[in-house]
């Protein structure tokens, strides 16, 4: 039984390992490996259609990915353009081979991928076809006749930078471009071609002429050097004996010279000598001098530097301190100045909130006591105004006779005719009575406040008024 489950496991094993192996794929170096499926996301972030592979191997997940192939073998393609238009309006027969393929650009092959897999090397063909017929149109109408025809190099470098540039977008890539000859309908071209000949013709005729006429200059310079050379020996043959003379001579001149130098050069020498001994002497005298003057400068200096350091520690040290102490202070002044009008805000913040908050207790208070006074008068509020007036009648009293007390009346005279007044009332008493009347009376003060004086506080005109308040309603 153990037996039988070891091999069960191993069997299983093997075709798990087998289906693994399967699975493992390694491409070519002539293809491109493209998985599709479940690839994940690409380097910008974006879901991936495909991941291709160059040169390597990968595992395909089994359900979730599958793969194929694309042929990376070169694809020739023949482009016999004919009647195109060029810049100078003049059409053409441009007979071209073009040689693409599949690029190994990451991104151009994931172009590819997505717009040349499952295709056959015709449609493939096909596709770059009108691609390449278009755009060698496009670079013909942008050249002249003689561009397209002289300069190859310039029309080969257009024709691919705008080839290619397309090319990739379908996952192509441009190997190599052969324009095989360039004719006309109208025999620019030919006309080109047979001026081009003519003007080789006349440079070689004009070469053989120059040829001619550079022979005969060199038979007259070879002539002529001959000459030169017969003259030159017979001159080298003066010249050598003048010379033999001239040393023999020299040889006399040479030594009477060495004579004369050795004299010279003993009297140069003794000369030397003795003005190295006179400035010798004038170097060390010099010298002496310079040390003592150096001497002097160093002891002049050092001076210079004590009293600068004693001037420094004088005057320079104590001003120092003192504008160290004055800044101190003045900070310490600024500081307490500070402390001194923050403590003054804060008490003044603190005087007037704790007025603020009497107030408002005041206040309350009162309009507490307002409120119970309107709720003990039943709800009316006008009742409750006569209550508080009432209670200050004492007060109104006294005010009205403080409105006479500080009359001082030093004298009064009163001139009456016949001694009586109206109602009886003599002259005096009329002054007198007018007097208080200037003093406002309860009723009219408490008219002013929008009240009514209780009756039994009117005095005996009140039943008077109130029959004649009735009447006016009436009327």
């Amino acid at each position: 039984m153990d037996i039988t489950l070891i091999l069960i496991i191993v069997a299983v094993l093997f075709v798990t390992l087998a289906a693994i192996l399967k699975r493992y794929r390694r491409c070519p170096s002539d293809k491109i490996l493209v998985i599709y499926g479940k690839t994940g996301k690409n380097a910008s972030g974006s879901i991936s259609s495909a991941r291709c592979i160059h040169g390597g191997a990968a595992f395909i997940w089994p359900v979730f990915q599958d793969y194929a192939f694309l042929d990376l073998k070169p694809i020739s393609i023949e482009c016999n353009l004919t009647n195109a238009l060029s810049k100078q309006n003049i059409r053409v027969d441009v007979p071209c081979r073009f040689t693409v393929g599949i690029s190994t650009d990451p991104e151009n092959m994931t172009n590819a991928a997505e717009r040349l897999l499952g295709l056959s090397v015709d449609s493939i063909q096909s596709i770059a076809t009108d691609i390449l017929f278009g755009q060698l149109r496009l670079v013909i109408a942008t050249m002249d006749i003689e561009e397209i025809n002289a300069d190859r190099d310039k029309f080969l470098a257009n024709v691919s930078t705008n080839v290619e540039a397309e090319l990739r977008k379908i996952g192509l890539k441009l190997i190599n471009v052969n324009v095989t000859d360039i004719r006309d309908e109208s025999g620019y071209i030919e006309a080109l071609g047979k001026e081009a000949a003519a003007k080789a013709i006349n440079d070689a005729k004009k070469s053989v002429a120059e040829q001619n006429r550079f022979g005969e200059i060199g038979k007259a310079e070879a002539d002529r050097d001959k000459d030169i050379r017969i003259a030159e020996t017979t001159r080298d043959t003066r010249i050598k004996t003048a010379e033999a003379n001239a040393l023999a001579v020299e040889g006399e001149n040479s030594s009477k010279i060495a004579i004369a130098n050795s004299d010279a050069l003993r009297r140069e020498k003794e000369a030397e000598a003795a003005r190295v001994a006179v400035a010798a002497e004038k170097v060390q005298a010099a010298k002496a001098l310079q040390e003592a003057y150096q001497s002097e400068r160093d002891a002049e200096l050092a001076r210079a530097e004590r009293e600068k350091a004693t001037q420094q520690a004088n005057i320079v040290v104590p001003a120092e301190i003192e504008k160290q102490r004055l800044i101190i202070e003045a900070e310490a002044e600024a500081e307490k100045l500070r402390r001194t009008a923050k403590g003054e805000a804060d008490a003044i913040f603190a005087k007037m909130d704790a007025q603020a908050r009497g107030t408002l207790e005041i206040l309350t208070k009162q309009a507490d006591g307002f409120g119970k006074l309107v709720e003990a008068a039943g709800g009316d509020a006008r009742e409750a105004i006569t209550m508080l007036i009432s209670d200050k009648l004492p007060e109104l009293v006294k005010t009205q006779v403080e409105a006479v007390k500080g009359i001082k009346i030093d004298k009064v005279t009163v001139w009456d005719g016949n001694g009586a007044g109206k109602d009886g009332k003599s002259s005096t008493a009329g002054f007198i009575s007018g007097l208080m009347g200037s003093v406002p009376p309860l009723q009219d003060l408490f008219k002013m406040a929008g009240l009514d004086l209780p009756s039994y506080l009117k005095g005996k005109d009140a039943p008077e008024e109130q029959e004649a308040a009735p009447a006016e309603k009436e009327g």
